[in-house]
């Protein structure tokens, strides 16, 4: 490891400033993600979370809707005819 990466290493709290790596710190960190929430805690979060989210209204909801299938519509009549046209063209080609 060079002065660089060690300076980098330090500057992201990796290694201390006398280049031993901190353990201790990564141990206190893997305690504290093995914690668990409860049931209860992680539905109680899941609603706030549900509370700040920018539901769309019912006009905005059929409008959106309204162009997702006629743009379904438009790209499955441009494959079919796509494929439709190219196997036509393939067995005019074959056929002389």
């Amino acid at each position: 490891m060079n002065r660089e990466q060690k300076r980098m290493m330090q500057r992201q709290g990796q290694v201390g400033a006398e280049g031993a790596s901190r353990r201790a710190s990564t141990a206190q960190d893997l305690a504290r993600r093995r914690e668990r929430t409860t049931p209860r805690q992680f539905f109680k979060q899941v609603r706030e979370e549900m509370r700040q989210v920018a539901w769309p209204t019912r006009p905005e909801v059929i409008n959106y809707t309204t162009i997702v299938l006629f743009v379904l519509v438009f790209m499955t009549l441009l494959i079919f005819g796509l494929g439709y046209g190219f196997s036509k063209f393939v067995t005019f080609l074959f056929q002389k």
